[in-house]
């Protein structure tokens, strides 16, 4: 019984602890750049200052600029995608398959613009117009919560570690601050790295769009943005993405982008990510895979993103604790 009224507890409190623990990886990630002006003479209550006034500044350019045309661009979208699905049922590329395969896909692109065109169908995908009305309040205060979360937890993270280390005992205390150290460390120099290369990918793909003419740049920048913060997998799923997009625009247009895009990805992966990881933990590509599918499942998209750092940390700690320990164990002699 304590376990299910426990569980109900954090199933209702479910917003408000993913509010906490990304504005927790939020502030493990700007510290790094604390840490960086204190160490050219800048006092921590000024360096955090600066940090957090650049980070409120990037969310007001974000809500004032990007967001508004990103709102636009997704009704363009959702108008023009049973016209477009009909006009690439009508393409020269479709018409020449096999007559069976083409219409195979001719119905279901049929109906699938059929689906999109009732409007009784949008208001099922978005739960209505309350529920839409109620899940837009809902990320607005939830934003807000975030942000003023994240300032609180900057300007207290010395503390609240040092509180922490309190509580352990004093013959272990330097190795548990240490690790800690190091966790935190790396946790943020990941996080802090992965925001990097989701803005580079977002740049990229907003520049492939603009000069392939291809339609919706600050929508697909920002997709590639949310979907490329997944190392390794994430990259590779906004290829996918953006490559059958854009082939309902253009085929020609889509190969390129595919092929340019598939060219930065190999950029990314040997030349810019070690770069920019160069101080986080390295995990194996496998770990990455398994902690995004296990944090997915768990809390969706964010968990996946979560699950990385959390396995980054639980590898540091095998390293550096039970490995060690492992190491120091030789067989008792007679």
């Amino acid at each position: 019984m304590a376990a299910i009224v426990l569980g109900i507890a954090i199933g209702s409190l479910a917003l408000i602890l993913v509010c906490v623990v990304l504005a927790i990886f939020i502030a493990l990630g700007l510290n790094p750049v604390v840490l960086a002006l204190e160490r050219r003479g800048i006092p921590r209550g000024w360096g955090i200052a600066i940090v957090f006034a650049v980070y409120l500044l990037l969310v007001i350019v974000f809500v004032l600029w990007v967001l508004p045309a990103v709102i636009t661009q997704i009704f363009e979208f959702a108008q023009s995608v049973p016209a477009g699905l009909e006009e690439f049922a009508q393409s020269a590329w479709v018409q020449s398959l096999d007559p069976a395969v083409a219409a195979f896909l001719d119905d279901a692109l049929d109906s699938v613009a059929a689906f999109l065109s009732d409007p009784q169908s949008l208001a099922v995908l978005f739960g209505g117009v309350l529920g839409f009305a109620a899940d837009t309040v809902s990320a607005i205060s939830s934003g807000i919560i975030v942000v003023v979360l994240t300032l609180y937890f900057l300007g207290s993270l010395t503390a609240m570690k040092q509180t922490l280390y309190r509580l352990t005992a004093a013959h272990s205390r330097h190795t548990v601050e240490s690790l800690a150290e190091q966790i935190t460390g790396s946790i943020g120099s990941f996080v802090l790295g992965a925001v990097v290369l989701a803005g580079a990918n977002a740049a990229v793909v907003v520049l492939l769009h603009m000069v392939l003419g291809l339609p919706y740049p600050a929508l697909m920048g920002v997709i590639a943005f949310v979907v490329t913060l997944v190392p390794v997998i994430g990259s590779v799923l906004f290829w996918v993405i953006g490559t059958v997009l854009a082939l309902f625009t253009s085929p020609t247009a889509a190969l390129l982008f595919a092929i340019l895009y598939l060219v930065y990805i190999q950029i990314e992966a040997y030349v810019v990510t070690p770069r920019v990881m160069s101080r986080a933990t390295a995990i194996p590509g496998v770990l990455v895979i398994l902690g995004a599918l296990i944090g997915g499942t768990l809390l969706g998209f964010l968990g996946a993103l979560v699950a990385i750092p959390i396995t980054a940390a639980i590898l540091l700690v095998v390293r550096e604790v039970a490995m060690p320990l492992q190491d120091a164990k030789t067989r008792p002699t007679n």
